[in-house]
């Protein structure tokens, strides 16, 4: 089986041009959709492949590496966002189901690296993680090239995150880790989505957060 990666980013990691999309304003419901699901300016093509989780099984998550500086408190704050995430992504009552796994087996695994941003990680020793330059929260998502099925994704946290900025970059990485991984540039969604680029203010989705989550993964009978 060949994978490729996708990566999205959020908070204060270093971008790509495909990270995020700068709009005007804000979004129709259908527009909102193709910019976080495959990266398609208001009106435009999808640049990016929409990728799914299988929806047979529920996906799980698990916190697979605390590194010494995030002992204690951090440590603490993380599990509490992983929780809250967990909840606020359920409760949308898509038809996709997140639940807390061992880390042995979790499909999405979360890392607390001890890594500032300034060079890339080393010394992991974890495909997807070594190799990355992360000064805020990134996710990593692994997925057929044929079929765009997600098999595994990977959450990191530097640092430089603050532990106030737990909360939203967990929900946020998480949502992308579903499959949307592209934020939004406008003031409109600043403390609204938590796809904005600009603002880690948002703890909780927002309305058409929600909407989009329930588009990429239809439940039945709605």
């Amino acid at each position: 089986m060949r994978l490729w990666l996708m990566i999205g980013a959020c908070c204060a990691a270093p971008l790509l041009a495909q990270d995020y999309l700068e709009v005007d304003g804000a979004l129709s419901d259908d527009d909102f959709y193709r910019l976080v699901a495959c990266a398609a300016p208001p009106g435009e093509p999808c640049s990016k492949p929409f990728l799914h989780w299988p929806t047979d099984t529920a996906v799980t998550v698990a916190l697979a590496q605390v590194d010494d500086p995030y002992l204690g408190g951090k440590q603490r704050r993380a599990l509490a966002a992983i929780e809250r995430a967990i909840q606020y992504i359920n409760r949308a009552e898509a038809g996709l189901t997140l639940v807390e796994g061992n880390p042995d087996e979790a499909d999405i695994l979360i890392y607390l690296i001890d890594t500032d941003g300034s060079a890339p990680i080393t010394g992991t020793g974890i495909d997807g993680v070594d190799g990355a330059t992360v000064s805020g929260a990134r996710v990593v998502v692994w997925s057929r090239s044929d079929t765009h099925q997600i098999s595994h994704a990977q959450i990191i946290f530097s640092t430089n995150l603050h532990i106030s900025q737990y909360e939203s970059a967990m929900i946020e990485e998480l949502t992308q880790s579903l499959g949307l991984l592209t934020d939004i540039r406008t003031p409109v969604y600043e403390g609204v989505s938590v796809f904005s680029q600009d603002s880690n203010a948002a703890k909780d989705l927002g309305p058409q957060d929600i909407m989009a989550l329930r588009r990429h993964y239809p439940k039945e009978g709605r």
